[in-house]
Formats: structure tokens, C-alpha cells, sequence
């Protein structure tokens, strides 16, 4: 099974909303179509912004997690512009084995 950590974005809460999951198709429609007192209802124009392919569960809820802590707009936007700071995340959480 094929786990990754996906972050949306809403222009018109200029938020990012990050998480993971198995099925990306079923998540993304979940979020579309998400009940007043969840997060992603307080809008309506959630877009894909970037996916990290995970080799476990266990590694996506970490990489998931680092995000988070982060608290950082800056820090998710280069996340997609600089390929190598995914890479070198990924090995942080690659489950203590070096690739």
C-alpha cells in the first residue's frame, strides 16, 4: 500500500492544510465535500499544492508530523520548489535505515 503526506491550499483562507493517506482520490473528495465542523469546510477551493510518496505509513505520519511542528508557510512553499529538502526528509524518517 502506497502512503503520502499531501498538503492542500485555500487562496481564500491563504492556509495550507496538511496531511496523509492511502487513497488521494478518496481524501481529496472527503475534503470537498467536508461537514461544517471540520477545517477544510471553512472553504471551498482546496487545491493539490504538493504530495510526498511515503514507503510506510509509519514514515508519512512522521514526515506528516515535522510539517506540522514546523508552523511554516515559507517552510511548505520551498518544500516544493527544492525537490532535495523532500529527499532529505524522507531519509530523516526512513525508519533508521540510510538509503
Amino acid at each position: 500500500m502506497q502512503y503520502l503526506v499531501y498538503i492542500l491550499f485555500s487562496e481564500k483562507l491563504n492556509r495550507f492544510y496538511i496531511g496523509y493517506t492511502s487513497n488521494i482520490d478518496q481524501r481529496l473528495e472527503f475534503h470537498q465535500q467536508a461537514e461544517s465542523h471540520k477545517f477544510t469546510s471553512n472553504a471551498n477551493d482546496w487545491e493539490l499544492f504538493l504530495k510526498v510518496e511515503c514507503e510506510s505509513k509509519t514514515q508519512a505520519l512522521a514526515v506528516e508530523n515535522h510539517i506540522k511542528r514546523m508552523k511554516s508557510k515559507v517552510y511548505i512553499q520551498n518544500l516544493k520548489i527544492y525537490p532535495e529538502m523532500r529527499i532529505k526528509l524522507l531519509d530523516k524518517y526512513n525508519q533508521g535505515s540510510p538509503r
